[in-house]
């Protein structure tokens, strides 16, 4: 069971219970509110409530929160209260370009000048690289775009503006009516206030201010949300001329506090709700684990698990199936596609009815053809999908695996509609992710042979904990080997590049590191990567005062990215406690990662590891922090000396070979999907926060030094990089890069 979800769960009871014991407490009553009646009393004349028409609960919920307050007439909030219908980010079909009143990116610099890291330290790449806003975001920033305009253009001069999932502070009426008194507009004050806060969060380290009373403040910067404020006509005027909102509406509007005159509320006192789940999705998370600002613990654990499974997808060649299926992965269903044959045990699983099966969905596997029927008696509430570009290949489709479709569940789905993912989230009862519905090659149905049995050496070791995710197959199953395919005919020897570490650091192809990340406990530096022209690179930890860390380190990366190939580096890891060696390939958005480690406390240990998230380019998925780790016994002490360590990766295998000895091997499903997009390749060593994972770090024991003595690459689908340096190179002649000889 994951602990911090059975804490999220038990917080939002407890909220529940604490929303329905305060329908006891006395109505409360306002004098900031009301139609105005005096020209020198302002009062706050209109509410406007941001709600999706998806949502009516919200909007009851919001409705019975307005009740509870009145004015000093006696009518309650709810009349002076207009529902304003919410941008839906389902219904944008596509990403939503820049306009007038959205641009849709920003960067990493935006989001660190409203929280500050004070443990971390970007590169000036990553501080302005661009970040595209969610779907959501969009959809969110837009939906308070428009409620500016309309106050902009309406007679209040105050309005409140509430998103659906505020609550109101037993105490709110008295709090708010203590502030409005001190920072209202009123006779010879003809200044007033632009943007009030009364809902927000401040930044973890809090957020510069200056009290203007002893019940309010004016930020500089550092306000979270934007769930509840008051704001003036002048206000909204301003806002508008500002436009258009860069980055998330929350995020932005921090920018603008130095234009603006903004004031907030000692406390918030209409705060979020804590039993309400947010349907937002936030696009700086990769970049914020990037720099170790957060994990992958708690960056973007996968909420959203499918209700409706079974579910079976057949169709006709080339009609969809393969994008399908990754679809599917997407939508958190462990999916298996693309297989002439399913292995022996899953069968006969299926053809039970069992619950215990490894998948909740099967795409284009042709064994399951011939018992549809048979798969519909067992699963009446299965689903099943025929994909088909066009209403004649729809009926051919059906036509030909027509048994046991009469009465079934079924709908014909076309991969290339744009409105895709709308059609297959109806159906399937879920929420859509926020990013553009997956387009692939089909891969056909792949003959699938015997899975091979694990080598010796990856044996005997307890197997370490996984992540628990829709992609990670559970470790308790005995008999499952994975799915093994059998490999096309290999490529010609024309497709593939050799890259070669030779004669220190190439700046064109290498980069040596000057971030971190939150478990690592220092900070990478480049003069920790030194070259003697002999043995190769040597990196270092060292014992460093450095303000975000206290220790430094070393780290490389590859400019170009790789997609599948043999990666190998000849090393000596450190034999330091705590101290990590690190040889592996990694990407974020969606994040995959192969990976060789060597923890000091056991050096004669190999720990191997595969990340696997769905998705294609800028997928937003980061789902767990373990991954699905082996440990394997190596028969010697790899600080002692050098020895060759390699990745193959294939899109149907993955194997770990020491010293030309296969040590471990993954096939498809075992425990995770091959990692499918380009990755970079890394070589780093560095202390870690895990006493679990290396030990504890004995400062005592630096500097640690690892010997790298080469790093290579002989990659298939090379990035743009490499493909014109082989322009620039002979046919017979390497394309050389790296760290050492």
């Amino acid at each position: 069971m994951n602990p911090v979800r059975t804490r999220l769960a038990a917080i939002r009871l407890a909220s529940r219970l604490g929303h329905a014991l305060r329908r006891i407490l006395p109505m409360q009553t306002s004098n900031a509110f009301g139609i105005r009646r005096d020209a020198k009393v302002q009062t706050i004349e209109k509410i406007y409530v941001i709600n999706l028409d998806r949502e009516p609960d919200r909007w009851s919920r919001v409705k019975q929160e307005l009740k509870r307050i009145r004015d000093p007439f006696g009518n309650d909030l709810l009349r002076l209260t207009e529902r304003y219908a919410a941008v839906d980010a389902r219904a944008f079909v596509q990403e939503p370009p820049k306009d007038a009143d959205v641009d849709p990116y920003y960067t990493l610099a935006d989001q660190l000048f409203v929280e500050p890291q004070p443990q971390t330290l970007p590169t000036r790449f990553e501080l302005d690289a661009p970040i595209r806003m969610s779907r959501a975001e969009v959809a969110v920033a837009r939906s308070h775009i428009e409620v500016w305009r309309r106050i902009a253009q309406g007679a209040q001069e105050h309005v409140l503006v509430l998103e659906d999932d505020v609550w109101f502070h037993p105490r709110f009426a008295h709090h708010l009516d203590q502030v409005w008194k001190d920072v209202a507009t009123a006779e010879g004050n003809h200044e007033g206030f632009d943007l009030l806060y009364i809902s927000y969060a401040e930044a973890t380290h809090g957020a510069p201010k200056a009290f203007v009373s002893t019940h309010a403040f004016k930020p500089v910067r550092g306000l979270w949300h934007l769930s509840g404020y008051i704001i003036s006509r002048r206000g909204a005027e301003k806002l508008l001329r500002l436009l258009p909102c860069r980055g998330p509406v929350d995020l932005w509007i921090n920018q603008q506090f130095s234009v603006l005159n903004v004031i907030a509320t000692k406390r918030s006192i209409a705060p979020q709700r804590r039993d309400a789940f947010s349907a937002n999705s936030y696009s700086i998370l990769p970049a914020l684990s990037t720099i170790g600002a957060i994990n992958s613990e708690g960056a973007a654990l996968f909420h959203a698990r499918p209700s409706q499974r079974p579910v079976f997808a057949f169709g006709v060649a080339n009609s969809g199936l393969t994008s399908l299926a990754m679809a599917l992965s997407m939508l958190g269903y462990r999916c298996c596609s693309d297989l002439e044959d399913l292995p022996f045990e899953e069968l006969k699983l299926l053809r039970e009815g069992s619950v215990d099966r490894v998948f909740d969905a099967y795409v284009n596997v042709g064994c399951l053809e011939p018992i549809i029927g048979e798969i519909r008696c067992s699963y009446p509430q299965a689903k099943f999908i025929v994909t088909a570009s066009s209403s004649h290949a729809a009926s051919q489709a059906v036509r030909s695996i027509s048994t046991g479709f009469e009465v079934a569940d079924v709908i014909v789905f076309d991969p290339e509609n744009v409105n895709a993912w709308r059609i297959l989230c109806e159906y399937l009862r879920c929420a859509p992710p926020a990013c553009s519905f997956p387009k692939l090659d089909d891969l056909g149905q792949r003959h699938t042979v015997e899975a091979c049995p694990q080598p010796v050496s990856a044996k005997g070791r307890p197997m370490p904990e996984r992540d628990r995710s829709p992609w990670v197959v559970e470790s308790g199953r005995s008999r499952w080997l994975g799915i093994r395919v059998e490999p096309p005919a290999p490529e010609s020897d024309g497709h593939w590049i050799e890259v070669d570490c030779s004669a220190g650091l190439d700046p064109l192809r290498w980069t040596a590191r000057t971030d971190t990340f939150t478990s690592n406990l220092a900070l990478f530096r480049p003069l920790n990567v030194e070259f003697d022209g002999v043995g190769g690179a040597m990196i270092q930890i060292r014992r460093e005062m450095l303000g975000v860390r206290q220790y430094s380190a070393g780290a490389l990366t590859s400019h170009a990215d790789h997609l599948f190939g043999r990666f190998e580096s000849t090393f000596r890891a450190s034999s330091v406690p705590g101290v990590v060696t690190g040889f592996f390939l990694h990407r974020n958005s969606p994040h995959q990662e192969i990976d060789i480690e060597i923890a000091g406390n056991m050096p004669d240990r190999l720990i191997v590891n595969v990340f696997y998230n769905p998705g294609g380019e800028g997928a937003p998925f980061d789902y767990g922090y373990r991954g699905a780790p082996s440990h394997i016994e190596l028969g010697f002490d790899a600080s002692k000396g050098l020895h060759r360590y390699a990745i193959e990766w294939t899109p149907w295998e993955i194997r770990w070979w020491v010293d030309d000895r296969l040590v471990h091997r993954r096939v498809l499903w075992d425990p995770t999907p091959i990692p499918h997009l380009p990755m970079k390749l890394h070589f780093n060593t560095w202390p870690s926060r895990s006493t679990q994972l290396a030990g504890r770090l004995n400062p005592r024991r630096l500097p640690s030094i690892v010997q790298v003595q080469s790093i290579r690459a002989m990659a298939h689908a090379p990035s743009l990089l490499w493909q014109e340096d082989r322009l620039l190179t002979a046919p017979d002649r390497p394309v050389v890069t790296g760290v050492a000889p």
